[in-house]
């Protein structure tokens, strides 16, 4: 069976390596490289395989069907240019190319709202995770126009430690984590923002957005609780997601609340809805829960890239 020869740059992130696992299953791509260059030589063992991370210099551009940047921001888009001079499809997983980065001719990755564009694409921007748990999430009664423009979608994320990535950094030891809780980029400054206003303003959303991320003391998964403003309370909570995701292999509609267990190393967001009570305006509580490293980061990436590929989308993700 013929393959479509793959490289990933930023292999030794944990993004990266996610990426090599995927592509090392799938009965449609082959790992033809994969380039770490503070790590160039060293060898690791990936799904029962030894894979020699290489220089980024020395990567095969060329030679090369398709490349996944998980390179860091800012340090992307120029390898990024490189992939597409030499002829291969590009998924950019870093935040260089995303809606408010100065790059809005590049389609947007979240693959259910943006298939087509991304299906004739010969670069994709693949959104962050965090974005990724709030726009699946909301995008239904945003443009079902279900949200009051006068009022603020409040989120609340808490991600597990492999979000912030893999470089040593204090905070981040296990010491500093274990049994611990904490909030952090206060006052609506986190990075992913910038994506998510600039897909809002895309959608004509006028409602604030206001977004505070948490630490978990785990390895991977985001879960977000979502407090949304209504034009008028909704009969049946879940029906703008019945309609905009009918079909979708990679959402799932839960009655009850997600948890993290419940999407672990699996490429899919599950969201559920409920009427929040007591209050002078109706309001939703939406919930949504995402693997960061797969359906935030990795899995999304090769859903797009089955896309562009014209392949099923499925391939060599688990939902």
């Amino acid at each position: 069976m013929h393959k479509v020869p793959v490289g990933v740059l930023g292999a030794s992130g944990y993004a990266g390596r996610e990426l090599c696992e995927i592509i090392l299953g799938h009965p449609k791509l082959s790992l033809a490289w994969a380039a770490a260059h503070d790590q160039r030589g060293t060898t690791v063992r990936i799904r029962g395989r030894d894979v020699t991370f290489i220089a980024s210099d020395d990567a095969p551009l060329g030679a090369t069907g398709l490349v996944f940047s998980a390179l860091p921001h800012g340090a992307s888009q120029a390898w990024v240019s490189r992939a597409r001079d030499a002829g291969a499809l590009v998924v950019d997983l870093s935040a260089d190319l995303r809606p408010g980065h100065g790059a809005d001719a590049v389609p947007y990755g979240l693959t259910e709202l943006n298939r087509t564009a991304i299906a004739a694409a010969p670069l994709v921007a693949n959104p962050g995770c965090y974005a990724t748990s709030i726009l699946a999430a909301i995008a239904p009664l945003l443009r079902g126009g279900h949200v009051a423009p006068d009022g603020a979608i409040v989120v609340n994320s808490a991600s597990g430690v492999t979000g912030a990535g893999n470089n040593p950094k204090r905070e981040l030891l296990f010491a500093e984590v274990a049994a611990d809780y904490r909030a952090y980029a206060l006052g609506n400054t986190h990075r992913h923002l910038t994506e998510m206003r600039a897909t809002l303003d895309e959608w004509g959303v006028s409602t604030d957005l206001v977004f505070t991320p948490h630490l978990l003391p785990v390895a991977r998964g985001i879960l977000s609780t979502i407090t949304v403003p209504l034009v008028r309370p909704l009969d049946d909570p879940l029906g703008p997601w019945r309609a905009t995701y009918a079909g979708e292999r990679f959402i799932e509609l839960s009655p009850d609340a997600p948890a993290l267990r419940d999407v672990v190393h699996r490429n899919v967001v599950r969201i559920s809805a409920a009427p929040i009570t007591g209050t002078r305006r109706p309001m939703l509580l939406v919930t949504s829960a995402i693997d960061n490293l797969m359906k935030g980061a990795a899995g999304q990436a090769v859903q797009n890239a089955n896309l562009m590929l014209a392949v099923d989308e499925s391939l060599g993700l688990a939902a």
